[in-house]
């Protein structure tokens, strides 16, 4: 894999940092247009679930985002479900999306 930008570097650092901090299957992490980022993790509740990917941008979307410029997981997944991608693709569709391992070594990039 080439060497990454820092600002897409960045964004797997809080996805990882995320994950982490409270022990959830996946970390994740966007930058918007304006390069907010967003990082979330995924959500294990008996009522409510939903991925990592799908909360960060749920939360972009939330701050007015209108677009977003990159978005990564880490994840023990070699990829993401295709309605992650989706959701990335209907804010971001240009957006590549960084897949990473828990120990932040990027595995892959869905563009």
């Amino acid at each position: 894999m080439s060497e990454l930008n820092p600002e897409d570097a960045k964004i797997i650092t809080l996805a990882r940092s995320a994950r982490a901090r409270t022990n959830a299957a996946e970390g994740a992490a966007v930058r918007d247009e304006t390069g907010r980022t967003y990082s979330a993790t995924s959500v294990d509740l008996p009522s409510l679930k939903l991925s990592a990917l799908k909360v960060a941008v749920a939360m972009a979307v939330s701050s007015g985002a209108e677009d977003l410029e990159a978005a990564a997981v880490v994840t023990r997944s070699a990829t993401p479900d295709p309605t992650d991608i989706t959701a990335v693709r209907d804010l971001g569709p240009k957006a590549p999306i960084l897949v990473a391992d828990p120990k932040g070594t990027l595995t892959r990039t869905v563009d």
